[in-house]
């Protein structure tokens, strides 16, 4: 075991020993924009159509062993309006469309883009900001950018009421950074410790489950 890598999981297990987790995330991701792109045409032209400003949202955040991407989203905030880095329920920056989009997680749709190009996989740790980053214990940080970010993991499927969550706050950032960021970062770091393909399979079946009956 590389005494710098005190978790076992290097560099080299990423790009060796996970090939074939990228092959799959390549095909599905490439398959799923091909079935969806009608719906993200159509999505795009209705975000654009509600409010002033694109219709894809980018925002930088880190990735694999800490190099930092453009994370694409379907806008649900209008632009330009000032604010916190989290958004809540009641998010008074948020659009007609936004909301139905949020609400449906329809936003997230243009990170198979993200998949596809290879800064994020299907299941992994969700990205985050950089400045969220900072605030996660080094060993931890490590540990989470030794693999991709994902679409989904064990956190969005057990916090799916983030956004819910932070509305009750009274101060929302305060309550994610002190709350919610911890236990988010303790959810990360127990699903690279353990994470399989077949364990990926079942986050996948229990995302969609989710995003249905919710």
């Amino acid at each position: 075991m590389n005494p710098g890598d005190p978790d076992g999981i290097g560099r080299s297990a990423v790009q060796g020993g996970f090939d074939a987790k990228r092959a799959f995330d390549l095909g599905v991701s490439g398959a799923a924009l091909l079935l969806t792109w009608p719906v993200l045409a159509i999505i795009a032209v209705a975000v654009r159509l509600d409010s002033k400003g694109p219709a894809l949202f980018r925002q930088e955040r880190v990735g694999l062993h800490g190099r930092t991407f453009r994370i694409h989203k379907f806008r649900s905030l209008r632009t330009g309006a000032p604010g916190a880095l989290i958004s809540p329920t009641d998010d008074s920056r948020t659009t007609r469309i936004g909301s139905v989009l949020r609400r449906t997680k329809l936003d997230e749709l243009p990170q198979l883009l993200d998949v596809f190009a290879g800064h994020m996989s299907l299941v992994g740790p969700r990205p985050e900001v950089p400045r969220y980053v900072a605030m996660w214990p080094e060993a931890d940080r490590r540990l989470i950018l030794s693999v991709r970010p994902g679409i989904t993991d064990p956190a969005s499927i057990a916090l799916r009421n983030e956004a819910d969550e932070l509305a009750a706050a009274e101060d929302p950032e305060a309550h994610y950074v002190t709350s919610l960021l911890p236990r988010k970062t303790a959810i990360y770091a127990d699903y690279v410790r353990t994470r399989n393909f077949l364990g990926d399979l079942a986050i996948i079946a229990r995302t969609l489950r989710t995003v249905v009956t919710d």
